[in-house]
């Protein structure tokens, strides 16, 4: 019988299953799985102890890297073995299939080897903090890792076992991503490190010392990548510049070579989309689905194709945030694998699709709903009354549709304002990789037109967090000190600012908080008033006429953190004049004229991701699963 392929498969993921949702008590409910499949991290073509073709697939889901998983290619058979040491919820961004056939990988702060000879991990090392962003092999068979954020660099011989952490060889005030590491045929290593300032580190292993090679004026965003090449020297060039900026390392020595043509040395290594295909037999791997189960394998002389189905375990993608959609369902999108979900509560059931990117941010306007993403700061328009059509940038025909992204100036979005005007929207967030300050994005509806402002004509070095409307064409944002990936804190304090949606300038802005780092989220309330938090704990209400805080209060001891996500929805309300506060340990009631908070329900499981109102419940999310609470004055 003909095995269907990997887009059939993917098709029948589309469709409509059954949730079995379960009652946890006291009004909770559990709904299930948006995404019940895994992410790889890392796949690789080797053989087994037997000499069968085999391979090894990093497994992640919403707990991070839990597990290697090893199929037989050829009857599809599948052993798991789980991570052998606190992994705390990282997962491998870098792996390397060594000359020997071995499987190395660092995360978690901790380096791994897994012999599939032997069909198990065979050494695993604490080391300082975290995870490797690239690895390569030396010519002796070290292998060697450097890691986020602070450019650690460990080393491991597997001939005398000797394992050595290195420590940090790179001083930043910004998380490091050293995202190339290099061994010439001396021994040296060569980091290549981004992004806020992109700098080439060479580490001498005799004497334990290191040394930039990019002086401070020199420097530039991005990442200079480093590689060996068959000649036995290491080559690079600063961040942007592979036509003529090359330079030739060797023992620790740096020459101007100008242009180059890279002649790299093969290492089975790469970061987390790591996909090496040649299995030892000579025959390829055409294809490994962990979304669909399935392998194919082909063999290159015949160029005939095998596939076999395998089976692992998984508690599903990790749910980013859900709202309530026209179509009276409950959709979001899901991270690692980027999916799209539906979830119908009249019918318990869910419809789950191929997402394009990571939706960070969902909202409601009229009957069309909206998702803003990562990466590179993306805007889709989703009609529910039509037919799911996977979304391609600009292709017409699509459902969602792509509108528009923003990249540098947004890349991660942490705000989806669909505004009471019903025509515009207002996404907002941090910028692209090693950037500081992200803008504003405003789409008109009507138009199809789109305003793009930087952090420079907003608040400089600021990213704006959360968004609320006023009256009169007015705009209320709340920002963060934080920097895109990678990028560099600038600025102390976060802001409240006012914005003029006509002219896109700022009427009234202020570190309303001393020492505040984000403002969490906004919703506006009555009377002109504004709901905020500030730092996941500090409730507090705004006048936006008065341009000041009419009340606040800390909410750490009694209620502990709010819930957070890239895309927080913290507040709810049902449209009715009620309004409630998700913290992370339940559900709370605000009452919009005292302001006072009431607990009105601890929840069984941590609260994550937040969400909205829907038919007498609130939905949440956490990890991979969809919950909701019953509000008792609805029973």
């Amino acid at each position: 019988m003909k095995m269907p392929t990997l887009s059939l498969i993917a098709l029948a993921l589309a469709l409509q299953a059954s949730a079995a949702t379960k009652e946890l008590g006291g009004g909770f409910r559990d709904h299930g799985v948006a995404t019940p499949v895994s992410n790889h991290r890392g796949i690789v073509a080797t053989a087994d102890g037997d000499g069968r073709d085999a391979v090894l697939v990093w497994l992640y889901d919403c707990r991070g890297g839990y597990a290697l998983l090893m199929v037989d290619a050829e009857t599809g058979k599948s052993q798991q073995f789980p991570t052998p040491y606190p992994w705390g919820g990282d997962g491998p961004f870098a792996s390397i299939l060594s000359r020997a056939g071995k499987y190395y990988t660092h995360f978690g702060s901790h380096f791994s080897e897994f012999d599939p000879a032997r069909r198990a991990f065979t050494f695993w090392q604490r080391t300082k903090p975290q995870m490797a962003m690239s690895m390569t092999e030396a010519d002796d068979g070290t292998l060697w890792s450097a890691s986020y954020p602070n450019s650690g660099l460990v080393s491991f011989n597997p001939q005398t076992r000797q394992f050595k952490d290195h420590g940090y060889i790179n001083k930043e005030n910004w998380a490091q991503y050293p995202r190339s590491v290099a061994v010439d045929d001396a021994g040296w290593v060569y980091v290549g490190i981004g992004s806020a300032a992109g700098q080439i580190v060479i580490y001498d292993p005799q004497t334990a010392t290191a040394k930039p090679f990019f002086a401070a004026k020199e420097r530039v965003k991005g990442y200079p990548p480093v590689y060996r090449e068959t000649d036995g020297k290491v080559y690079g060039h600063a961040p942007g510049n592979p036509t003529d900026g090359w330079f030739e390392f060797y023992k620790g020595e740096a020459r101007k070579i100008g242009k180059h043509q890279p002649k790299p040395k093969t290492i089975i290594t790469g970061s987390q989309g790591l996909v090496h295909r040649e299995f030892p037999s000579g025959r390829r791997l055409k294809g490994c689905g962990t979304l669909e189960h399935i392998l194919i394998v082909e063999d290159p002389k015949t160029r005939k194709s095998k596939t076999v189905t395998f089976d692992y375990t998984s508690e599903g993608a990790h749910v980013m945030g859900v709202a309530a959609a026209p179509n009276s369902t409950l959709c979001g999108g899901t991270a690692f694998p980027m999916r799209f979900f539906s979830f119908n509560p009249k019918t318990d059931s869910w419809i789950n699709c191929e997402a394009y990117g990571q939706f960070n941010t969902v909202a409601r306007q009229g009957e069309r709903f909206f998702f803003g993403g990562y990466g590179h700061g993306f805007l889709l328009e989703w009609n529910p009354s039509q037919p799911w059509v996977d979304s391609k940038k600009g292709k017409p025909g699509c459902n969602p549709l792509f509108l528009t992204d923003c990249h540098p100036t947004i890349n991660r979005p942490h705000a989806l304002l669909a505004h009471p005007d019903g025509r515009t929207l207002v996404l907002a967030g941090t910028p692209g990789y090693g950037y500081t300050g992200g803008g504003l994005l405003f789409w008109d509806r009507e138009t199809r037109q789109s305003v793009l402002l930087t952090h420079e004509q907003i608040l400089p070095e600021h990213s704006t967090m959360s968004l609320a409307a006023l009256p009169n064409g007015k705009l209320l944002g709340g920002t963060t000190t934080s920097a895109g990936t990678g990028g560099e804190r600038k600025t102390t304090e976060a802001q409240l600012y006012i914005m003029d949606m006509t002219t896109k300038k700022l009427d009234w802005h202020a570190a309303v908080f001393p020492g505040a780092q984000g403002y969490t989220d906004l919703r506006p309330g009555p009377n002109g008033l504004v709901f905020g938090v500030a730092d996941q704990k500090r409730f507090f209400v705004f006048d936006p006429a008065a341009r000041k805080v009419v009340h606040e209060q800390d909410l750490a001891a009694e209620f502990g953190p709010t819930t957070s996500q890239q895309g927080p929805r913290v507040f709810v309300t049902d449209g009715k004049g009620r309004y409630y506060v998700l913290f992370q340990k339940g559900i709370a009631q605000l009452d919009p004229a005292t302001f006072k908070i009431t607990m009105l329900a601890k929840s069984p499981i941590h609260v994550g991701g937040g969400g909205d109102y829907l038919d007498g419940r609130i939905y949440f999310a956490n990890g991979s699963h969809l919950y909701s609470y019953t509000l008792a004055a609805e029973h």
